[in-house]
């Protein structure tokens, strides 16, 4: 196919300059980018809320299963392994309906997959707090993933909000991983601080019978309340952004329209093109020039079947076939986005097991560097607020700092950095038993504690946003965002569903057999130093063949 080329001296108002700078109020779309983000809280607060206390729930749990009337006391090997299968199981679900709505949302529209997965999510929520046996927590949090398959959408509705000018897509990505991490700060906050609430919260709950029955309750409760809100911003603000359906009004957009008029007694306005500005009306949908990517501009990338499939007509005319869109770069970009998760889900899960299984006070004869047991012994509050609150450290280093390093070393050298960190934090987080925990020395475990999990909390907040730019910008063409998003969600997905099932299997057999290190030596350095030789070879590879064809000439 002749390739054509726009000579450089010629440049269009939207093209980005080198000296450009782009501030978070810069963004265009900003009222729909503030619903989709309350929207993206919905993982982390169904996802992450039982970490801290996910220890004592499943001791809990499994006291009920076994039909004991008091608390009965499983092993840590029990807890790891059972909890294992209970964090896995959203993940899994997620793997099962990612692609499914994906799909769904290239035909149908974005809107709903994102309005129908926060109601269920609301109601998942409320049921998993208030179920006792672990077959029901397990039901629920499955139900709860199911319903959350729909990141990859919000990815894509992000891309086509803020439209084809590339200045504003390092922000504009950086805003769901930054909603994330944030709502992950207050989810293990919430999760740590409100669990058991008649002990931990006396002066509000001592004597509540509820809170006694339901320990585990209040969490969740407290999550459900904060998606509903979300979902009520959606149903009356949140618009379409597929190509072809921005104009479509559903009923709950006209109520949404009708109470915003009322309320604010504002004349009908709709969007304007206007140069040098963002679109700052709020009550008529974008049109496809404000949030769409533009197919006008010409790209150097070698054309693809998806392409000439776009460029010949309206994208709902045919569907591109999976196989012409799973180039050699974006299948690069969708392993990296699916590697990733493997080891990081697993440290999420694992770790706070980790401080919460109590320390070994037997002295072992065959102890050694590699031979020991025990974690930390910390309470749910106390896991809660130590990943919580370097967790907020991750915020400003995405809001600061990441930015700064993608201008000066690329996407892909952000993320090459971040592959180097998380090793060497696997292997050094077992030894903080080896520390210790009383006397005049005890500080270190506590300077320890705060050096692994900054170091991973750096690396995840330089890699999350790193991987969804990379596979936005690895698509053959602009109408299969949706579809390349859902199948990279549908690889996280399986990736975040195997990492804890597995870890948790191989921490169980670690402890039993003294080696508590096992999964961080084993299991976790290894898929880490897998995902860094895959990024450095065969993505690397990728990029540098993109690179090389962009700069030879016509």
């Amino acid at each position: 196919m002749e390739r054509t080329t726009t000579p450089q001296t010629t440049r269009g108002p939207d093209a980005p300059r080198k000296n450009d700078k782009v501030g978070w109020l810069d963004l265009p779309n900003k009222d729909q980018l503030f619903i989709l983000a309350l929207c993206r809280l919905s993982e982390p607060l169904s996802n992450v809320c039982l970490l801290p206390y996910i220890y004592y729930l499943v001791r809990s749990a499994l006291a009920v299963k076994n039909g004991d009337s008091s608390d009965r006391t499983a092993t840590a090997a029990e807890i790891s392994t059972y909890s294992g299968v209970l964090v896995a199981s959203f993940s899994l679900a997620q793997f099962v309906a990612s692609l499914p709505w994906g799909r769904l949302s290239d035909s149908y529209g974005r809107r709903f997959s994102v309005v129908i997965g926060l109601a269920i999510s609301v109601i998942s929520n409320a049921a998993f707090g208030f179920s006792r046996s672990f077959s029901a927590l397990l039901f629920w949090r499955t139900i709860a993933g199911l319903a959350n398959a729909n990141v990859g959408i919000m990815r894509t509705m992000t891309a086509e909000i803020v439209g084809p000018d590339r200045k504003f897509q390092t922000k504009a990505f950086l805003l769901l991983p930054l909603v994330f991490n944030s709502g992950m700060v207050l989810s293990l906050a919430l999760g740590g601080l409100l669990a058991e609430p008649a002990v931990n919260i006396p002066f509000l709950f001592k004597g509540v019978q509820w809170a006694v029955d339901y320990p585990y309750a209040l969490p969740a409760v407290i999550n459900s309340v904060m998606l509903g809100s979300a979902l009520l911003l959606a149903v009356f603000w949140l618009r379409e952004t597929l190509t072809g359906k921005e104009d479509n009004k559903d009923i709950g957009l006209r109520i949404g329209h009708a109470m915003q008029t009322t309320c604010f007694r504002r004349q009908k306005a709709f969007y304007q093109a206007l140069s040098g500005a963002e679109d700052v009306l709020l009550d008529s949908p974008p049109t496809a020039q404000s949030v769409t990517l533009d197919e006008s501009k010409e790209s150097k990338e070698p054309a693809t079947p998806v392409e000439n499939a776009a460029l010949g007509g309206s994208n709902m005319r045919a569907k591109p076939s999976l196989r012409s869109i799973l180039t050699f770069r974006t299948i690069a970009a969708m392993v990296s986005f699916g590697l990733l998760p493997l080891h990081n889900s697993t440290f999420m899960h694992i770790f706070p097991v980790f401080l919460a299984t109590p320390p070994d006070g037997v002295q072992h004869e065959h102890t050694n560097l590699l031979a020991f047991t025990g974690g930390l012994g910390l309470h749910a509050a106390s896991i809660g607020i130590w990943l919580a609150v370097f967790g907020i450290g991750g915020i400003l280093l995405q809001l600061f700092i990441y930015p700064r390093m993608q201008a000066r070393i690329g996407t892909l050298g952000v993320f090459k950095v971040s592959l180097i960190i998380f090793p060497l934090v696997y292997l050094l987080a077992p030894y903080l038993s080896l520390l210790p925990d009383k006397g005049t020395f005890s500080f270190l475990r506590w300077i320890g504690l705060a050096i692994i999990i900054c170091g991973q909390i750096m690396a995840r907040t330089m890699a999350i946003p790193s991987t969804v730019i990379l596979l936005t910008e690895a698509a053959p063409a602009k109408n299969v965002l949706g579809t390349v998003h859902g199948a990279g969600n549908m690889l996280a997905c399986l990736a975040r569903a195997v990492g804890p099932a597995v870890g948790g299997a191989v921490y169980s057999v670690g402890v039993k057999e003294g080696v508590i290190g096992a999964v961080w030596w084993f299991y976790l350095v290894v898929v880490a130093v897998v995902a860094a030789g895959w990024c450095f070879g065969v993505q690397g590879r990728a990029e540098r063949r993109l690179d090389r064809y962009r700069s030879s000439p016509v």
